[in-house]
């Protein structure tokens, strides 16, 4: 068969919208696509099988050794809901204030809250054919209740852009507000030190910290940037504040965010690291600071990243030893750098 034959065949084979509810890009390889998921299935199954035998019989997930060397293999998706539940300890918040988001939801009035987050309703996975006016149930309005609950509950972040995706995604995995609404409170409240808050001061310091950590590991990268002056922000703030939602592939997204809920946010820059060091050569191809900000949305592209379980592996490898002391050091000294600068 043709390399054409062949495309067109996996055009009609493969489904035009993913399990999720996104239409694949117009650009999207079916072939590549194809050949990845028949491998990447088998391996679903098997995980699914040892998922279910660890899930016997227990009514909640707790973090063990086990239990991490688990999530790292992947969550399958009829497990993945009650995995980030339990992990993240948002099953035990919810379960300790019952009523609770009910309650938010009745809470007193805020207007200035309710247009910000209607603003964003269109913008939220256009391509996504559940978050559609014409759909039935449509999300938006879910996705609005967990974003005003929320405003309501952490009134010092209310609502910020970003948030929107990370909601969207957690309803898509949970179909469930109440879930959706105590996993977004485990990683902003918990997971992600600062990052939305109206000086976004966590989020501006974990890009300094990528920088440092570049530096360390991928110095020829830190001198590139340097010498051009680009700061870490232009080209990576939208992997923190979104985190790597519409950048990465979704199934490789919630790969990653299942060890963000039971590891914490040291996988950010496992990932980070991982996409430079894997196109660090790429990279340094470029020759102003135009070049680099195309580089590095080009290296979120492609099969290195498709191919979900391989990456995995790789977060866990390619950046090396990258203990949570080194990530709390290098924050407070960074932290400290963005607070004298006022």
């Amino acid at each position: 068969m043709e390399p054409a034959e062949r495309a067109q065949a996996a055009r009609d084979r493969v489904p035009r919208i993913d399990p999720y509810g996104f239409e694949r890009p117009e650009d999207f390889d079916y072939a590549a696509y194809e050949e990845f998921f028949s491998t990447y299935l088998v391996i679903l199954t098997r995980r699914a099988i040892k998922w279910s035998k660890l899930l016997k019989g227990s009514s909640s997930v707790q973090k063990s050794m086990t239990v991490k060397r688990y999530i790292r293999k992947g969550v399958p998706f009829e497990h993945r809901a009650r995995v980030w539940m339990g992990v993240s300890g948002a099953q035990a918040q919810m379960e300790r204030n019952p009523g609770y988001y009910h309650q938010l939801l009745q809470g007193e009035r805020n207007d200035s809250l309710e247009e910000a987050i209607r603003t964003d309703m269109n913008r939220t996975f256009p391509d996504n054919v559940k978050f559609r006016k014409s759909a039935d149930p449509c999300l938006q309005k879910t996705l609005y209740n967990v974003l005003l609950a929320y405003g309501h509950h952490n009134q010092g972040v209310g609502y910020c852009q970003g948030m929107n995706f990370i909601a969207g995604y957690l309803i898509l995995i949970t179909k469930n507000e109440e879930e959706s609404f105590w996993l977004l409170d485990a990683l902003i409240g918990k997971i992600l030190p600062d990052y939305y808050s109206p000086e976004m001061l966590g989020l501006k310091t974990d890009q300094e910290v990528l920088g440092e950590l570049v530096r360390t590991k991928l110095p020829a990268v830190a001198a590139l940037m340097d010498g051009h002056g680009v700061l870490w922000t232009l080209v990576v703030s939208r992997w923190f504040i979104c985190l790597f939602v519409d950048i990465l592939p979704v199934e490789t997204v919630l790969r990653i965010w299942d060890c963000l809920f039971n590891e914490g946010s040291k996988i950010i820059f496992r990932v980070a690291l991982t996409l430079i060091k894997q196109h660090q050569a790429f990279i340094l191809e470029a020759t102003s600071v135009a070049d680099i900000c195309e580089k590095f949305k080009e290296i979120t592209k492609g099969s290195f990243v498709t191919e979900c379980h391989t990456f995995m592996q790789k977060i866990f490898s390619e950046p090396g030893s990258l203990s949570m002391a080194t990530v709390t050091r290098l924050r407070e000294s960074c932290r400290a750098k963005l607070l004298a600068q006022g």
